[in-house]
């Protein structure tokens, strides 16, 4: 027999069984997936794929809640990157205040913390560059980032994200609050931040600023993608030790707020849950530190990096 007359005898079976394989899978929805399998095993790699059932149908059936604004799946993604953080962070504090340092330490704090920024980070960054924080956003606006019309939606976003973090957290410490403290007298520094005894507002003003300008300094050096950039994959843990370090260095006087949403937030809570007003006025109304020292050092902190680092950058790169 010759040779074109061998190919076509082989190939005719073959293409009848690849035809009745399309029919049978047809026929039934559910065995798609497997009968594929089995010919992509078999060489029949050219043959239009079915699609799953069951999975795939739930999540069409999902999709037409999807927004079509850009700006509002950003808006959406900062909030949940800020109420994942804020969910871990406020827990690890209350845990260990609630606890009288029986069930934490300060370290578990500072590594909680660190975590909880990794996590909010791998929520939101492919979507909205995982802000998280009114200082960054800022800072990101004024050195050409983001533009400014963004800046409203994405720091409601934050805010929201963290007043909910907290309302959670509460809900889910609100026994051991009323054993520990049931007249809302001494665990509010466990949601907001608040300076020690010893440091004065004019010192806890300047931590703050100071913080907050490594943080934003810190986010530039990393995301630098013309320096020794992380990496999408290795940023979300340098934001993490970074903040780890944030707290070990600079958490003693205030807390580190370095974050006025984070802070905010959960201050407004906290006067809404039955705190009442002394959460604004304590300490000659200190609230509005950890609320503007933060946006200041953020903006001087990345300004400072494009000062000495972004601006010096050679126009093309070999």
């Amino acid at each position: 027999m010759h040779a074109p007359y061998l190919v076509l005898s082989i190939a005719c079976p073959l293409r009848k069984k690849c035809t009745q394989s399309h029919l049978e899978a047809a026929s039934h929805p559910a065995a798609a997936y497997d009968d594929l399998v089995d010919k992509v095993e078999s060489g029949y790699v050219d043959i239009p794929q079915t699609p799953k059932t069951g999975a795939a149908t739930q999540y069409k059936s999902l999709s037409r809640f999807a927004t079509k604004s850009v700006h509002m799946r950003e808006c959406l993604a900062e909030f949940l990157g800020t109420f994942v953080m804020i969910l871990f962070g406020m827990g690890v504090n209350n845990q260990v205040v609630n606890s009288k340092d029986a069930n934490g330490t300060w370290l578990s704090i500072n590594m909680c913390w660190g975590v909880a920024v990794l996590i909010g980070v791998y929520c939101s960054e492919g979507i909205s560059g995982a802000n998280l924080n009114t200082a960054v956003t800022l800072s990101h606006c004024v050195y050409g980032r983001l533009p400014w019309w963004k800046a409203p939606g994405y720091m409601i976003s934050q805010l929201l994200g963290a007043f909910c973090g907290a309302f959670v957290i509460y809900i889910m410490q609100y026994q051991n609050l009323n054993v520990v403290d049931p007249d809302r007298e001494t665990t509010h520094s466990s949601f907001a931040t608040y300076p020690s005894d010893n440091i004065s507002n004019y010192t806890a003003f300047y931590t703050e600023f100071i913080a907050t300008a490594m943080l934003v300094l810190s986010v530039y050096a990393i995301t630098d993608k013309r320096n020794r950039s992380a990496g999408p994959v290795g940023s979300p843990f340098a934001f993490c030790l970074m903040i780890m370090a944030l707290g070990m260095a600079f958490g003693m006087n205030t807390g580190y707020a370095v974050n006025p949403a984070r802070d905010f937030g959960p201050r407004l809570f906290t006067f809404c849950a039955g705190w009442g007003s002394k959460v604004f006025t304590l300490r000659d109304h200190y609230f509005w530190i950890p609320l503007v020292a933060p946006l200041f050092g953020g903006v001087t902190g990345g300004g400072l990096y494009r000062l000495m680092v972004e601006i010096h950058h050679p126009e093309t790169q070999q």
